[in-house]
């Protein structure tokens, strides 16, 4: 058993990486996709990834939950939500890459966690702890630092920072499995994204019939650029811990940093390498304080379990129940820990760039 765990999460792991990679790696292709406009391919990625995505579903008969969806209106509304979001990240990602932003937009996502953990205070009433306040202050601080290094807020970051922390906020309550939440997403995209394609051809303006096969092919390619990642990520997250997947997902910003300053050479001036360098602070404090809280509650648990297991009543709280294990067997947190948790999986994404 010991080795058929570990075996899985060698599994989980090496598809971690591929979905991170792939979603780090993804600026290298949508500059091939030019002369088509941002507009252009985000429709053609919305049409296209549906197709994929059914194919898989047909592939696999997981179809029991669209009949339980459409059951649900609340749900069905919050799925619209989610897709309307998406595509607002999508699009200024696409638009972003294609006009030289490789790195204003890899910013998005390094500040995505941070965002998220504000959202969670303002919407949610959610409380942290100090770290996680140290984090978001000096977050604040990078984006104030980067303002006057832009000589205005930048604009892209934040679009893409808010909208995929709204985004992930509104999955975790529809509460779908991510390669479905994909398909009930892209569902409702599909006809005002076909329906725009279909104008551009009549207005003469679309690329995918004038540019060759080779170019209809890449937009085609945009649903698979889509789904796999998607694939590997839904095989991760079932056999690999939040936390383990929280420190994953910075390799792609990392990535696309990476891409921005060395292959597409962007600008990087000391105020931005300033600014740059508070965001990192900000997740090493995020990520110490997220290590630290995972050791102490695993400590705590092994704690118990040995005194249960060495016939020590586990210790009561006021109310007469077990302290620390509930019915379940799942070691019980404090109200501080149940948050952090809740920030993990509304950071794991489901959807990147």
């Amino acid at each position: 058993m010991a080795g058929s765990s570990r075996s899985e999460q060698r599994v989980g792991l090496l598809n971690g990486f591929a979905a991170y990679g792939m979603w780090g790696l993804v600026p290298l292709f949508w500059p091939l996709l030019k002369p088509a406009g941002a507009g252009e391919i985000l429709a053609h990625r919305m049409v296209w990834s549906l197709a994929f995505v059914a194919v898989a579903l047909v592939v696999v008969r997981r179809w029991a939950w669209a009949g339980e969806l459409l059951r649900q209106p609340r749900r069905l509304g919050l799925v619209a939500v989610a897709a309307a979001v998406i595509t607002v990240n999508w699009g200024v990602y696409i638009w972003a890459v294609n006009s030289g932003h490789v790195v204003e937009a890899s910013l998005g996502y390094f500040i995505n966690p941070l965002v998220t953990i504000a959202m969670g205070v303002l919407l949610l009433k959610e409380r942290l702890r100090p770290a996680q306040w140290a984090a978001v202050g000096t977050g604040f601080a990078a984006v104030l630092v980067l303002t006057v290094g832009y000589g205005q807020p930048p604009w892209i970051s934040l679009c893409l920072a808010f909208s995929f922390a709204t985004y992930g906020l509104v999955k975790k309550k529809v509460n779908l499995g991510g390669v479905e939440s994909l398909a009930a997403e892209t569902a409702i995209q599909f006809l005002p994204a076909l329906g725009y394609v279909l104008w551009l051809g009549a207005q003469g303006e679309s690329t995918f019939t004038t540019e060759g096969f080779g170019h209809s092919a890449l937009l085609a390619a945009t649903g698979l650029v889509t789904a796999i990642p998607m694939v590997c990520f839904g095989a991760a997250a079932i056999r690999v811990p939040l936390s383990t997947l929280g420190l994953l997902q910075y390799l792609a910003p990392v990535f696309q940093f990476l891409l921005g300053v060395l292959y597409f050479g962007e600008a990087m001036p000391p105020e931005r390498w300033a600014g740059f360098a508070l965001v990192w602070l900000a997740l090493s404090l995020l990520t110490w304080d997220a290590l630290r809280t995972a050791h102490r509650n695993a400590r705590t648990l092994r704690a118990q379990l040995d005194r249960a297991g060495g016939g020590v009543p586990p210790a009561k709280d006021g109310t007469g129940r077990e302290k620390g294990i509930v019915a379940s067997g799942v070691p019980a947190q404090d109200p501080a820990d149940n948050e952090q948790a809740g920030n993990e999986q509304a950071d794991a994404p489901a959807g990147k760039p």
